[in-house]
């Protein structure tokens, strides 16, 4: 099975070797280092014993009371005893303390002379003692990789892997059995998109078996573990994580994308766009950042870094493999002038080369768009005569103020030009926005372009009249004008007209958004209307006839009621039954559901109780008869 996924996962390097450039987009910047400097800074305050010893690996200067500090975030950390050990001795070197830790000292060597439970209880135990200078020999270099290798039998998981290859590098030639498990390690990593790769477990895992799976191949002269292809995908999922928040993410982090950066025969390096992409009119100058992973310039420089620039409009070639200049303030920015070639605006396709690295870019040439003739005018809405209408100058404001009332309409009608060609451009927004001077309220319209490229807006104002409330007035008229690829989008105030509308002015209601809202009170139905009392009390009449009925034949029938037993029981269950009649009547008339709940319920327990000891007493009478 894992045989079958090397292929799977050597074949997608292989088709994806099709496409690549070894190059990424993207690059630990200044203002990340600067936040991960941040980061160490808090976690070498912190009590947290793992977050000081990654925080002295990264961070030079150090306070004074260091060492106090370590020795008090140590004793009331919650850690094993071996990751203890591990970040004590390691922040105890990194801080330089003058002090001697016998007591861990001899907890490590102890450690270290009885087989452990875990390759990462190996791994901490193995560099506590290269950390605090425990000296480990060959016969216990030894030991240690048979404890290795019978753990790997019963746990073989990414992490035991990634700890093992880490010990391995530390162990030498005692360690080369741990080689043969790195193909099996990387094969079980997961493409993301078909651009990133991983290992489950994230990225503590997957910078744990990169960093220690390079060291190893490294000390055993080995070949790289993975090629320039898989150096990108990891490259591409690291550059990713780069928003990590704990000192321990922050450093393994860096860790990883040095390591990649040092494989001088499959780095991948980054190239990419120093700036926005947005090359202007009077300055096209194009430049591109070539670095390594962590924004460094890359050392040797490149010799040669050339480009083809290409329209996506035209598909024709601006320039074709020119060679970038390196910049004088930063070396690892190159630079070319395109103000020869005299781009139009639009947008460009830019291919950079450098050696093998690869990398397509996207840029846009902006331009500048001037106003060639803009004409105003108000005119019948019903008539086909011709309209009076005004020329407005670019960046001034008609004189005259217009008018215009419900049976008028507003024309407007600008021609815009491309100011390096002089033909008719169209732009992606243009509007005209009319605002009631006294309210300051707005309503805005697109303006659309007609068959000469003109930009047209025509308003009947009587139909209109329900968008503006049927608020008359003055209106300021502003032609607003904006495109990504135009570098003088303008917003330009043309005339003011006086608008008057027919129809009453719609009442504003007011804005409860950011009012309290009234109070939610429950309430019951409203009973329905009773019927007139005469209707009542014919038909409870009739309710009431039959009992009266049955009163009058018990008295005609002469009942015999000699075996009622006179007992707490039957009289109990004979007035609870009664009662329970009664409170069905009072729930017709006045109560509601709730309340004659709230009295039902005592009063059929006390029936029931006394109807249980009565159908008893009945019982026990008939069988002694």
């Amino acid at each position: 099975m894992k045989l079958i996924g090397f292929v799977i996962l050597l074949g997608s390097c292989l088709v994806s070797s099709v496409w690549t450039s070894r190059a990424v987009s993207k690059f630990i910047t200044a203002a990340e280092q600067d936040r991960y400097q941040k980061i160490f800074a808090d976690g070498l305050a912190s009590s947290d014993l793992q977050a000081v010893y990654f925080s002295s690996l990264n961070v030079a200067e150090r306070s004074p009371d260091a060492c106090a500090r370590l020795d008090k975030v140590y004793a009331e950390s919650k850690y094993n005893d071996f990751e203890k050990n591990f970040y004590f001795s390691g922040s105890w070197k990194n801080f330089g303390c003058k002090t001697d830790p016998a007591k861990i000292k001899k907890s490590v060597e102890g450690a270290l002379q009885k087989d452990s439970n875990s390759a990462q209880e190996v791994y901490f135990n193995l560099h506590s003692a290269k950390y605090l200078g425990v000296t480990v020999d060959q016969a216990t270099k030894a030991r240690l990789a048979k404890n290795l290798q019978a753990i790997l039998k019963k746990d073989d998981s990414l992490n035991s892997l990634g700890h093992t290859f880490a010990v391995a590098a530390e162990l030498g030639t005692n360690g080369a059995f741990a080689y043969d498990r790195v193909e099996e390690a990387f094969v079980q990593a997961d493409e993301v998109d078909g651009k990133m790769l991983q290992f489950e477990g994230g990225l503590s895992i997957t910078a744990l078996i990169v960093n220690s799976a390079f060291k190893l191949s490294t000390v055993l002269n080995k070949p790289t573990p993975i090629n320039a292809e898989q150096a990108v995908k990891f490259a591409s999922y690291f550059l990713s994580r780069s928003s990590v928040q704990t000192p321990k993410g922050v450093s393994i982090l860096l860790e990883a994308l040095n390591t990649l950066s040092a494989q001088k025969s499959i780095a991948p390096i980054c190239i990419k766009l120093s700036g926005n992409g947005q090359l202007l009119p009077e300055s096209p100058i194009l430049m591109v950042k070539v670095s390594d992973l962590l924004g460094k310039p890359l050392s040797p420089a490149p010799a040669v870094v050339s480009t083809t620039v290409t329209s996506k409009t035209t598909n024709q070639a601006l320039v074709s493999k020119v060679n970038l200049v390196p910049s004088n303030t930063d070396l690892s920015v190159f630079t070319y002038n395109l103000k020869s070639a005299n781009p139009a605006r639009g947008q460009y396709k830019v291919d950079v080369e450098t050696g093998a690295y690869k990398q397509t870019l996207k840029i846009n040439v902006l331009g500048k768009v001037k106003v060639s003739s803009l004409e105003i005018g108000v005119g019948d809405s019903d008539s086909a005569s011709a309209i009076k209408k005004h020329s407005v100058t670019y960046a001034n404001k008609l004189d005259t103020e217009l008018a215009a009332d419900s049976q008028q309409k507003i024309v407007l009608k600008a021609v815009l030009l491309d100011e390096s060609s002089g033909k008719p451009i169209n732009v992606h927004q243009a509007f005209v926005l009319l605002r009631n001077k006294a309210t300051k309220e707005e309503i805005i319209f697109v303006a659309e372009a007609d068959s000469s490229k003109a930009y047209k807006f025509e308003m009947d104002v009587g139909a209109r009249s329900n968008d503006f409330g049927h608020k008359s007035g003055v209106y300021s008229v502003e032609l607003i004008v904006g495109d990504a690829l135009i570098s003088n989008s303008f917003r330009w105030l043309v005339a003011d007209v006086s608008l008057k509308f027919t129809g009453e002015v719609a009442k504003e209601t007011a804005n409860t958004v950011r009012q309290p809202l009234p109070e939610i009170v429950h309430q019951f139905r409203v009973p329905e209307k009773r019927p007139p009392r005469m209707v009542s009390d014919l038909f409870t009449g009739l309710c009431i006839a039959p009992l009266v009925l049955l009163f009058l034949l018990w008295a005609k029938l002469r009942v015999n009621i000699s075996n009622f037993p006179f007992s707490l029981s039957a009289i109990g269950f004979h007035l609870g039954l009664g009662a329970i009649l009664a409170l069905f009547g009072v729930f017709w008339l006045k109560l509601n559901m709730f309340e004659t709940i709230r009295y039902l319920i005592p009063l059929a327990l006390f029936t029931f109780l006394c109807g249980n000891r009565l159908l008893r007493a009945i019982a026990n009478r008939s069988s002694e008869k």
